[in-house]
């Protein structure tokens, strides 16, 4: 019976739902998955040029593990670049570091102070808000 996947410590979520190619007749239909623990793993390799260990102290994982995901994210960008299929963020094995929140009306992403008493959106000032689940 194979190990429980722990949950892989994400700082913040991507800011971006999806991607899609441009300039490409017709979309494909099928689109690439791209997991919360994968985008992080990205972004603390290549765009915070993190070393693998230090980055996988951050996500509370070992860096067996974080080279594994990150060569599984690699593999997943280039082949919606080559076959160009659409880019999809979804939730994984993840839990973000902090509450966040996604605004209906905007769909920004944010999180809200403690010191701060409304649940509104920092952008349009929208009350249609809701936590993003871990």
């Amino acid at each position: 019976m194979p190990r429980k996947i722990s949950l892989r410590k994400v700082v913040a979520p991507p800011r971006f739902q999806g991607f899609r190619p441009y300039g490409v007749n017709g979309l494909c239909s099928e689109r690439v998955e791209l997991l919360y623990e994968e985008y992080e793993a990205i972004k603390l390799a290549d765009y915070d040029l993190m070393h693998h260990t230090e980055a996988a102290r951050l996500m509370g994982i070992s860096r067996p593990t974080f080279a594994r995901i990150y060569e599984s994210a690699r593999r997943k960008i280039a082949q919606a670049l080559v076959e160009t299929r659409e880019i999809k963020a979804v939730y994984g094995n993840a839990v973000l570091d902090k509450s966040w929140y996604e605004c209906l009306s905007c769909h920004a992403r944010f999180t809200i102070p403690r010191s701060h008493k409304q649940n509104s959106c920092p952008l349009c000032a929208s009350e249609c808000v809701e936590p993003l689940k871990n």
